[in-house]
């Protein structure tokens, strides 16, 4: 009987823990209207860089999502890859500069918005990437609740089953 208990607890800190998340990931979800950049997907080439065309100068140009990481293992690579291809299946996407630099890859590193949607927090709240904490960035806190979301839920790389980060600690 006593384990009942102990599993009913379980249970109900999960509900209120997840019912917490989701109440944070609710604060906070318009689209910035200012120092937006229309641009157009012409290419998905991770779970975290796109090529796009800038309107503004009809040039593609590699962008870096910044605040995320896809985890490192070939088979997450492609689970982001395509996880990312399905958030933006039409082309139309907004990029908001995280700053004027670039990365060492020469791309540029914004957070995108795609059906006023900030893709990074939609990528880790599916279990698809990582929130990267060492850079912290304007949305940090809204990656990193929507990656304790998927994990607390068991989503994508948080998953109990085979092949999850949790069967690899």
């Amino acid at each position: 009987m006593r384990d009942q208990g102990y599993e009913v607890n379980q249970i109900l800190v999960r509900i209120i823990t997840v019912g917490c998340l989701l109440l944070l990931l609710g604060c906070n979800q318009t689209q910035p209207d200012s120092n937006q950049i229309p641009a157009r997907v012409e290419r998905i080439i991770s779970g975290q860089t796109l090529e796009v065309i800038i309107n503004s100068n009809n040039q593609a140009e590699r962008v870096r999502i910044v605040g995320i990481d896809v985890p490192a293992s070939e088979n997450r690579k492609i689970a982001a890859k395509k996880a990312l291809q399905n958030l933006i299946p039409d082309p139309q996407i907004y990029l908001e500069l995280e700053s004027p630099k670039r990365d060492r890859y020469d791309r540029i590193l914004a957070h995108v918005w795609h059906n006023k949607a900030l893709v990074s927090e939609a990528l880790a709240k599916k279990g698809y990437v990582l929130a990267n904490t060492k850079y912290p960035n304007q949305y940090s806190d809204r990656i990193f609740y929507a990656q304790e979301y998927a994990r607390i839920l068991g989503y994508g790389i948080w998953s109990t089953k085979e092949g999850g980060i949790r069967n690899e600690e």
